[in-house]
């Protein structure tokens, strides 16, 4: 697991102990978590992705399937592994936001020193 990852993994779990006392909404979704999270460490398992954005790794096979489905993320097998290529200028899917891309998502939700 990248160094970012493991930042963004001890980040979340930091987070997640404040959001048990509030609402557990957010404004992005866990396609984008996921997204974010490829991104930033395009090498990483299923498994290591699922623990960074607290979902199930099922549940994250789920929606990198929906974003290969769309075009947005292309899996490449090397040897034994996956690399996750996305393309970012796609736009975004949701009539209010078609004005944006996918590269625009990611920006909003990488860390400041990325």
């Amino acid at each position: 697991m990248s160094y970012m990852m493991i930042a963004m993994s001890s980040s979340i779990s930091e987070n997640t102990k404040n959001l048990q006392t509030r609402s557990a909404w957010t404004f992005l979704t866990n396609h984008s978590h996921v997204l974010i999270c490829l991104d930033v460490s395009p090498e990483a398992t299923l498994r290591e992705v699922a623990v960074s954005v607290g979902i199930t790794e099922r549940a994250v096979q789920r929606i990198v399937a929906d974003l290969e489905g769309e075009g947005i993320l292309v899996r490449e097998r090397q040897g034994r592994s996956n690399r996750y290529r996305i393309n970012k200028d796609l736009p975004l899917r949701h009539p209010v936001e078609w004005h944006r891309t996918v590269g625009d998502l990611i920006a909003l939700g990488l860390p400041h020193s990325a």
